[in-house]
């Protein structure tokens, strides 16, 4: 199971650094969201997965190793609404950039004469 999801991570690492360095904005875009989905599934997978255990409990706990840590949690919920923030942030600058130029391909925008 984990090292399925360390191959995901790493997939989406190397999607997200190949969708970065294309020359569309929206592609940049998908990269930066494949980034922080990696990132984020990073996080999570360092703190160590239980299956089925839940990360409160009621009552006393005798084996504290059979709960899950709730730190990586609360870090990996922190950082998809900063994701998420991001994004958002992103695909406004993308739409006042379409509105300006008519475009979104770099390769596409006139030569300017200065």
């Amino acid at each position: 199971m984990e090292i399925v999801l360390a191959i995901l991570v790493g997939v989406l690492y190397a999607a997200g650094v190949f969708m970065l360095l294309r020359r569309s904005i929206l592609k940049f875009i998908i990269g930066i969201i494949f980034m922080s989905n990696a990132t984020n599934l990073l996080v999570f997978l360092s703190a160590g997965i239980i299956p089925g255990s839940p990360a409160f409990v009621d009552g006393v706990v005798e084996n504290t190793k059979s709960i899950s840590d709730p730190l990586p949690q609360a870090l990996v919920l922190t950082a998809i609404v900063i994701g998420l923030g991001i994004i958002v942030f992103t695909l406004a600058l993308k739409y006042k950039y379409f509105y300006l130029t008519g475009t979104d391909d770099l390769d596409q925008l006139q030569q300017t004469d200065n």
